[in-house]
């Protein structure tokens, strides 16, 4: 009798996708052993260094694990067509989106996973988190309806912290917009509105890793420039939910104002004194 010994090649449950570009070495082992250390263990690592010049191959390659793909460009193809690669080499149904200076606690994965088995129409879940090194709690809003009007204004899933389903990518033909980079992830949350739904999960599964060198701080400029494009772009393509995430109120002319954007809301006195608040997080 003889014994197939071929080996079975399965085909992971979980694809995760980090672009990488000049990441200090403590930075990028913290992100890296983060995800090794996920009791979720049914994914596939895809490391994508976007830095040829400066690569951080031996770093990665110290790691003996077989679920991580290091794969270099050949030149820097920038964060939003480096996403897209990394989209086309998955092979994945869900993808997990990874920076390479923050850290996922060990549950994220599992949880994450569990809630899209059981929600099958929800297309992308994020997470609260914990930013550090200033130990802040950052709480997200839940549900669907909040964060699509929310996502008027604000970018209301953590995109590191956040799992898509790839088919709802590949279905609608949705990839990341170099135009907007770099708030491209933003601009990917506008573009699946009406596509899928969202949500966030309810606990702190993240930590976001805040330093001078996030791109948020170094091209903060361009960042808020783009942000107000895609507000802008929003108007267009969501009128109706625009509408209902922008109001502004006089409740008495010159000494008492109301002003909704997303799920806040914005209260000026006397044209001196105010006020922010935001919508109860329902859960």
């Amino acid at each position: 009798m003889s014994i197939n010994t071929q080996k079975v090649t399965k085909t992971p449950k979980v694809s995760v996708l980090m672009p990488v570009y000049k990441t200090p070495e403590n930075y990028l082992r913290e992100a890296v052993e983060s995800i090794l250390n996920q009791t979720y263990t049914d994914f596939e690592f895809l490391i994508l260094d976007d830095c040829p010049d400066k690569p951080v191959e031996q770093i990665v390659k110290s790691y003996k694990d077989k679920r991580i793909k290091y794969t270099k460009n050949p030149k820097n193809f920038g964060i939003s067509d480096s996403r897209n690669k990394l989209i086309d080499m998955a092979q994945g149904e869900y993808l997990a989106v990874m920076d390479h200076d923050d850290v996922s606690l060990p549950e994220r994965f599992a949880k994450q996973v569990a809630f899209l088995d059981l929600h099958k129409e929800i297309g992308v879940v994020g997470t609260w988190y914990e930013r550090f090194p200033d130990s802040k709690i950052k709480k997200r809003y839940v549900i669907d309806s909040q964060i699509k009007r929310d996502l008027m204004y604000n970018c209301s899933i953590l995109h590191p912290s956040s799992m898509i389903r790839k088919s709802v990518l590949l279905q609608n033909n949705i990839r990341y917009k170099a135009e907007f980079s770099p708030a491209e992830d933003y601009a990917l949350w506008i573009q699946l509105i009406g596509k899928t739904k969202f949500a966030n999960i309810p606990e702190e599964l993240f930590l976001y890793r805040r330093h001078q060198s996030n791109t948020s701080k170094l091209q903060l400029t361009k960042m808020l420039e783009v942000s107000k494009q895609i507000r802008n772009y929003n108007q267009q393509i969501h009128p109706d939910l625009y509408s209902s995430a922008t109001r502004c109120t006089n409740y008495i002319p010159f000494f008492f104002k109301r002003r909704q954007k997303g799920c806040s809301y914005y209260y000026k006195i006397c044209n001196f004194i105010k006020i922010h608040q935001q919508e109860k997080i329902i859960m």
